[in-house]
């Protein structure tokens, strides 16, 4: 754990999710001397079972145990949900959710109320360098940087990550047994958290009806194919799904939420060069000039090499190797190397893929 000296006997909120990362990040705080209050952010209406499970780790560790009712706040994350998808957009609600809610709320929250640092059970690091604490990559195939991307760079020097130098998550469950924890063994939450079940497109429909409206599916040459029950069930690259036969294997390559039309065609309509992006958000000093980069457009995606453009509002990003499936909507994030690892530099919402 990084500054673990420095950080002996301060008051620390944990963020704290009933889950297995959150609750060994305060153990380990605990075990590294600091005044832990673990903090339960409520967001939906949902939250009870991880509610008890993180009252009952807190209870476990005796330490402070506070639950924070931020549903109304979140209303802004179910108005983006919603306005995303009903502009034809794929939005990742994590990612703002991080910014506006967990990083922004629930650490204001925290730091009124005396917290000296505010932690997360998230794969991320901080590191010190001549420009002050900046965020790094975790040493781990499950790192979660990539979810932080827009988070106000002013909260990175009261950020602590106890998770950042873990290898696995398998190491971090180790961790929870060893340290007696009672959620060592619960099952990693895959959904987004305020759709429990999954169905996101059933929580589209009840939070806005409109989104679910019949248009056509057609081919890039506009040629009818059939027709769909709204292009909220689709998303940029998806191969599956459409139930029309186009005698190739076919994607699809682009959502128009005027024509309220589908778009499906070969692989190589997703190929691009490049991506224009707005509201660029920034962990570093902001750059006046291009610079080379490592790349993610998506969580999942492995990053790339390319070079980023800054410009006033927006970003443009060029790839050495042309990638496929930009999705609108998704965050692009870029990172630069250094002797540290992987820095990331910042992040922006992905408006549009270019072929050139």
């Amino acid at each position: 754990m990084d500054n673990t000296k420095s950080i002996k006997g301060k008051k620390v909120f944990v963020a704290a999710s009933g889950g297995v990362d959150s609750s060994t990040a305060a153990a380990l705080l605990l075990e590294a001397g600091c005044d832990c209050t673990a903090v339960f952010m409520i967001v939906h209406d949902h939250a009870e079972r991880h509610c008890d499970d993180a009252r009952n780790i807190a209870k476990q560790l005796g330490i402070n145990f506070q639950a924070l009712d931020l549903r109304e706040d979140f209303k802004t994350i179910l108005d983006y949900f919603c306005g995303e998808y009903s502009r034809a957009r794929t939005p990742n609600p994590c990612v703002l959710c991080n910014r506006l809610i967990k990083f922004g709320k629930l650490f204001d929250y925290a730091r009124a109320n005396g917290a000296d640092f505010f932690a997360t059970g998230h794969y991320v690091a901080i590191h010190h360098d001549s420009a002050g604490p900046a965020l790094y990559t975790a040493n781990t195939a499950k790192d979660q940087s990539y979810a932080l991307a827009m988070i106000n760079r002013s909260v990175l020097p009261f950020l602590i990550f106890p998770l950042g130098d873990f290898d696995n998550k398998e190491q971090t469950r180790q961790m929870a047994k060893k340290l007696g924890l009672s959620v060592s063994d619960k099952a990693d939450s895959q959904e987004i958290c305020f759709i429990p079940d999954n169905d996101y497109a059933a929580k589209l429909c009840q939070l806005c009806p409109d989104v679910a409206r019949q248009g056509n599916i057609i081919d890039t040459a506009g040629k009818i194919l059939g027709t769909h029950t709204g292009i909220h069930n689709f998303t940029i690259g998806q191969r599956r799904g459409a139930k029309v036969a186009m005698g190739i294997p076919w994607y699809v390559t682009k959502l128009d939420s005027i024509t309220n039309t589908v778009t499906l065609g070969p692989a190589e309509d997703l190929i691009c060069k490049s991506l224009l992006a707005s509201g660029p958000n920034w962990l570093i000093d902001i750059p006046t000039r291009p610079f080379a980069a490592k790349i993610k457009i998506r969580y999942n995606h492995k990053p790339v090499n390319g070079t980023v453009y800054p410009q006033q509002n927006c970003v443009k990003v060029e790839f050495d190797q042309p990638l496929r499936a930009v999705t609108p909507g998704q965050a692009v994030v870029y990172y630069l190397q250094t002797p540290l690892g992987l820095k990331m530099a910042g992040g922006a919402w992905i408006d549009k893929a270019l072929s050139e």
